[in-house]
């Protein structure tokens, strides 16, 4: 099969699979409703997070596929799932299930990965921060290491000269090729703070010399993809990686940078329910801008986040009251900033699809009417869409908000104190049966209150033992 019909089959493929994954997510909004999940029951939460499981195993596969159809036989493959994207401990485990390990960024992420099973020869740590601390642990542990910067590196100098390591480490770079339609997602701009910028004056220079000084060095990272950057630009950053390794490895004689972490950073498609681009359409462009990438001649290292996720995940929320301001129809619903932070803060650059549903989670119609949909938040952006074109919506009825399975419900921002909501994995039976399975439960109240200090109300008190304490330079109960 050439190349063409290999894309058009997978064109075909994806088309099919986003038919397959609406059809599902209609069935799971009503089994979510009739289970008393979310809705207008007494028991019912006014907002629920889905994730469906199937899909979320379908984009596993599909990245996977991708490459196993372009790299040489015997190449090493780690595609490493970022953790920020969605930090939920079981969808960690099905992604390891899948074949998958984690790109972690924080201790809190790697402790995630390591609660999840994922072992730590297919973890990778990130960080343009990383403290001492998390360096020798990551050390300890065996974990990949990506060091960010020259002083980094010498932090590493040090560790590394106490303790012998298992852990592969690697220098990473910005190519500075540019960045895409989304400012503050652009990691290859002239003035990321991502990497050592290759093209500024000396460093391709000090670079190279920094892995021929340091035998242990022996792999290169880039993260030059994000939602609004082209494929063709992602790229011609892995393209100038490789480059760079070849550089290298010819100046020490021998093959010193065994591996490329290419990252990540596929867009998403927010438009519709098609996957696109796919991971084949990426490898494609890989294999055009720097086909001896897949020659075996170095392992390879992805660190997808959204684009494994987004596609699987919906925000279900009760529309609670309807009203008219200006002439404009508005619905208030449980959805808002708390799910969807950046579409609050950002709407051009983040705009999310509305789907409508009645009370008993059926698909709604009816004559379209501009209208806008609107969270819970006390503060006037809290809005999901504006003069969106949508069935009248009503007390009682829901909105779904799909494309929100990865840095939506998934990272919870705590305004005005809204509860991080209940998140439900989906399968389906061989009859047709939709079945839930709890991923993260609902945050209650009194949690809410302890992490914002309760036990410790009287901390500020002059009468407080603990203020008296402090005051006099002593430690509480000393």
């Amino acid at each position: 099969m050439g190349a063409m019909d290999t894309q058009g089959a997978a064109t075909s493929a994806a088309e099919s699979s986003a038919e397959d994954a609406a059809e599902r997510r209609d069935l799971a909004v009503r089994a979510a409703v009739e289970q008393g999940l979310v809705g207008g029951s007494d028991t019912a939460d006014p907002l629920t997070c889905l994730l469906d499981v199937a899909g979320i195993r379908a984009s596993a596969a599909a990245l996977t596929s991708a490459f196993d159809g372009a790299v040489a036989p015997g190449t090493p493959v780690l595609h490493a799932f970022a953790v920020k994207a969605a930090p939920l401990v079981p969808v960690l485990r099905l992604l390891a299930d899948a074949g998958l390990g984690c790109e972690v960024a924080s201790p809190g992420e790697l402790a995630l990965a390591r609660a999840a099973g994922v072992p730590a020869g297919r973890t990778v740590l990130d960080s343009p921060a990383k403290t001492v601390a998390e360096l020798r642990e990551a050390l300890a542990l065996g974990i990949a290491v990506n060091a960010d910067n020259p002083q980094e590196l010498e932090r590493l100098d040090a560790l590394v000269g106490r303790a012998p390591t298992a852990s592969p480490i690697g220098v990473r770079i910005n190519p500075q090729t540019g960045g895409g339609a989304i400012d503050a997602l652009s990691t290859a701009t002239s003035t990321s703070k991502f990497g050592v910028a290759l093209r500024d004056p000396g460093a391709r220079a000090w670079l190279v010399r920094a892995y021929l000084d340091r035998p242990w060095l022996t792999r290169l990272h880039i993260h030059s993809g994000s939602q609004g950057v082209p494929l063709a630009l992602i790229a011609e950053g892995v393209r100038d990686l490789h480059a760079l390794a070849e550089e290298i490895n010819a100046a020490a004689g021998q093959r010193r940078v065994d591996t490329l972490d290419i990252g990540g950073g596929l867009p998403v498609n927010f438009a519709s329910d098609e996957p696109a681009p796919t991971y084949a359409q990426y490898v494609a462009a890989l294999r055009e801008a720097v086909p001896a990438l897949f020659d075996g001649s170095y392992g390879l290292v992805t660190e997808f986040g959204r684009s494994l996720l987004a596609k699987h995940g919906l925000v279900l929320a009760r529309v609670e009251y309807t009203k008219t301001s200006g002439s404009r129809p508005i619905a208030l619903t449980h959805a808002g900033v708390q799910v969807a932070t950046r579409t609050a803060y950002a709407p051009a650059a983040w705009p999310v699809r509305i789907l409508p549903y009645d009370a008993k989670g059926a698909p709604k119609t009816g004559d379209p009417v501009a209208q806008d949909i609107a969270g819970p938040a006390c503060f006037a952006g809290d809005l999901l869409a504006t003069a969106r074109e949508l069935p009248r919506l009503a007390p009682g009825d829901l909105i779904g908000v799909p494309d929100t399975g990865a840095y939506f419900f998934t990272a919870h921002y705590g305004y005005n104190s809204l509860p991080r909501p209940a998140v439900h994995g989906f399968t389906l039976t061989a009859s047709g049966e939709v079945r839930f399975h709890l991923v993260r439960p609902a945050q209650d109240v009194p949690s809410i209150v302890a992490e914002a200090g309760g036990p410790l109300r009287d901390a500020l008190l002059p009468a407080s033992p603990a203020f008296e304490a402090r005051g006099s330079g002593r430690s509480p109960g000393l």
